[in-house]
């Protein structure tokens, strides 16, 4: 397949959202130039079912390559998740067992598939990484790790931080990067792209791909979604963003960002041209409103991950709900039976939020009612024991958690 050697769209190619390139971006814009088609990859381990929007960064970096006419593989780590990543990780991670992983990754490409095309003369390629690493034989596994010495393991910054703190390194965590250095090699890529986070994981595959093929395999990092004060996006922050939320839950979350998520995120997480980029930033600098733009920035994240129609819908129902004060006209239902309340004619607040919110602890959903974040009936309770009387489903309880969750609680459906 012919790729796309304009200069403008190699330039945006190396230039958006990218951190660093190894050995050099000259080197890798030279074979662009040349026309060369590359296969480069990605990888993603299954810790969770769903990937967040922090995710689209690289995603983005690997549908601009794809449409540039390169070869894509989207790989998923089912092997490397069942170890852990060590990167940034204090602690060791828990290990997840293959039926955990499997079962966590088995929508990722319905996910992404708006952002990334499947089909088509030019489609991206899922691969597991256990279909190579399962393989391995001890004596390989010896092989493999006599290309890395432990200097090079243990001068990684977390790994000093827990000798310091006088805390455990496993042997495991020292395999990981072998493991997905491995990748590379069976893969036989010419490019990985990754967060500046992975930079060391990256390096380690370009060591081994230029030691037993003599191959030169470049690294791409990409930038981290941060605010201008260095402050991430992320689930540490609560600020993350799942991409199988519904549109106006990612639309709504968006718009509760800081000011300063909005360049970034333009650059990261959208396919607008840079040069309007540039323009916004202008616009913000003479002091123009920055709700504008993150109403731009929340539509254009909310229409690449569910659809520009969707997108629409969600931009409406923001200006309705938080723009104009009113309630939705499309509520959530929710059934009793699926709270684990079965039939009854009473309830606590507490017992029908612990059923709304199940992937949230009951103290912290104690604390909501307490700190007044949650409303009956457009009243503010603040006490957990309030009894709620359960009316007939001509005239349902309506419950509204925080500024963007809205309820219908019925009996029977």
């Amino acid at each position: 397949m012919k790729t796309n050697t304009k200069e403008k769209a190699i330039k945006q190619l190396l230039d958006r959202g990218v951190e660093k390139i190894y050995p050099s971006k000259k080197k890798l814009l030279s074979l662009l130039k040349q026309g060369k088609r590359l296969k480069l990859y990605c990888g993603y381990d299954p810790s969770s079912p769903t990937l967040h929007v922090g995710h689209l960064i690289t995603i983005n970096k690997l549908a601009q390559f794809q449409q540039l006419g390169h070869e894509v593989i989207f790989l998923i780590g089912d092997f490397t998740g069942m170890i852990g990543d060590p990167t940034d990780k204090q602690s060791t991670r828990s290990k997840l067992t293959r039926d955990q992983v499997l079962k966590n990754c088995r929508n990722y490409q319905k996910q992404i598939s708006k952002v990334l095309a499947f089909e088509g003369k030019n489609k991206a390629v899922v691969k597991y990484n256990s279909q190579w690493n399962d393989k391995l034989s001890f004596v390989d596994l010896i092989e493999l790790s006599s290309n890395f010495t432990v200097g090079q393991m243990i001068q990684r910054d977390m790994f000093q931080q827990r000798i310091q703190q006088g805390k455990p390194i496993h042997l495991h965590e020292f395999l990981y990067p072998l493991a997905q250095a491995y990748d590379s090699l069976v893969m036989d890529v010419d490019l990985e792209i990754g967060g500046n986070d992975q930079m060391f994981n990256m390096m380690c595959g370009r060591d081994l791909i230029k030691a037993l093929k003599n191959k030169e395999k470049f690294v791409l990092t990409t930038k981290l979604l941060a605010d201008e004060q260095g402050k991430k996006m992320g689930k540490s922050e609560g600020n993350a963003v799942s991409m199988t939320a519904q549109a106006k839950d990612i639309y709504g979350k968006i718009m509760s960002w800081t000011d300063g998520l909005i360049l970034p995120g333009f650059e990261l997480l959208t396919q607008i041209d840079l040069a309007e980029v540039a323009k916004i930033k202008k616009q913000l600098e003479q002091g123009q409103n920055p709700m504008v733009f993150k109403k731009r920035l929340a539509f254009e994240i909310t229409k690449l991950i569910k659809g520009k129609a969707k997108a629409v819908q969600a931009e409406k129902y923001f200006e309705k709900v938080f723009s104009q004060k009113q309630d939705p006209e499309n509520l959530e239902v929710r059934i009793l039976k699926d709270l684990g309340l079965g039939k009854v004619k009473n309830a606590t607040l507490i017992n029908l939020i612990n059923g709304l919110k199940k992937n949230t602890s009951k103290s912290q959903n104690k604390r909501l009612i307490r700190q007044g974040a949650v409303k009956v009936n457009n009243k503010t309770i603040n006490d957990p024991a309030y009894l709620i009387k359960l009316n007939n489903n001509k005239n349902p309880t309506i419950i509204k958690i925080g500024k963007r969750e809205f309820y219908q609680i019925k009996n029977s459906e």
